[in-house]
């Protein structure tokens, strides 16, 4: 994803067509799962935000506390403030499916979706600065925006900047890396529909993948979609012990990325994921497509092959040590 310092930069037209604006209303999408202990800040937030032009959908998946009747107390009182707030049952199979439901069930003209966590906070400008970054984008391109985060402790103390990325986003890093957390994607009115019909075939074919997260950046960028990441923070992403995914920061990281690697983890996501962008391959540009062709066969081929194979591909991620973690990967025909 690109920086997004200066706000200015992504202004200009990035193709033919009419560019977007930063109007029209914006669809929240916030996955629950017994989260009442931190749900009220993060509802709170959504009230604080500077675009008030919103709705929420919550997608329920099970939850045994009050989470839910928070949401329905919630959704009483931004009735009276002309917001729509809609709680749904989720399925029963886990946060990357709940996700992919609810975009996949999104009605058709949705302009904007914003996909939430159930335990940050966000900062008032969230949902301003993405429509903002998005507007220069034609109409017709879908576009996603993500950005960095202040990692915090669970009672929000001690924000410490999530790691900044310096190289450019695009397909041959979204095949290796997720470079935005969910929590703070949003998706214009292309992306939507985008998302939409390929989450519903993702949903159907059972090809669900590791994170809804990491399948939205491949999708969009490997559909030539346009992938916007700021490095100015947008929300509190909160550390506790419910976490299913960390802050990805510091030598605890680096050493987990390389236990992926040894116990065949980091293979059996790259795998998984390669059969979701399978079933979605009618979307990837031809190029795209030949590239997760030549991704997914990696690890059959022998290691010479393998490594010149994996070296015309150039995949990348983000960072020195991830890199090197990369090719070790590759090498070893563990990726």
């Amino acid at each position: 994803m690109t920086s997004g310092q200066t706000s200015g930069a992504m202004q200009k037209n990035h193709g033919s067509g009419r560019t977007g604006d930063t109007t029209g209303r914006i669809t929240i999408l916030m996955g629950l799962y017994d989260g009442a202990v931190h749900l009220k800040e993060q509802l709170d937030s959504f009230e604080d935000q500077t675009v008030s032009d919103w709705d929420l959908i919550v997608s329920d998946d099970g939850s045994q506390d009050s989470g839910p009747r928070m949401v329905e107390r919630f959704a009483q009182a931004q009735r009276h403030k002309g917001r729509s707030v809609t709680l749904i049952a989720g399925q029963g199979r886990g946060f990357s499916a709940n996700f992919l439901s609810m975009l996949a069930n999104l009605p058709q003209g949705t302009q904007w979706a914003a996909l939430s966590d159930q335990d940050d906070v966000w900062l008032p400008h969230r949902l301003e600065l993405g429509q903002r970054m998005l507007s220069g984008i034609p109409e017709d391109r879908p576009a996603l925006f993500g950005s960095a985060t202040w990692i915090v402790e669970e009672d929000l103390s001690s924000r410490v900047p999530s790691p900044r990325f310096k190289r450019p986003p695009g397909f041959r890093n979204a095949l290796v890396q997720s470079i935005a957390g969910g929590n703070t994607m949003l998706l214009n009115r292309a992306g939507v529909d985008l998302a939409r019909a390929a989450a519903a075939k993702v949903l159907e074919a059972d090809t669900v993948p590791v994170t809804h997260d990491w399948w939205l950046y491949q999708i969009i960028s490997g559909a030539g979609g346009e992938v916007v990441r700021s490095e100015e923070p947008t929300l509190l992403y909160r550390q506790h012990g419910g976490n299913l995914h960390g802050s990805n920061r510091g030598v605890r990281a680096s050493l987990y990325r390389l236990k992926q690697v040894f116990n065949g983890e980091l293979a059996r996501w790259t795998a998984r994921n390669s059969r979701a962008l399978r079933t979605c391959c009618d979307w990837l540009s031809p190029e795209n497509q030949a590239l997760q062709e030549q991704f997914a066969s990696l690890r059959s081929l022998h290691m010479v092959s393998r490594i010149r194979s994996f070296r015309q591909m150039g995949l990348y991620r983000q960072g020195r040590v991830g890199q090197a973690v990369l090719w070790l990967a590759a090498a070893l025909g563990r990726l």
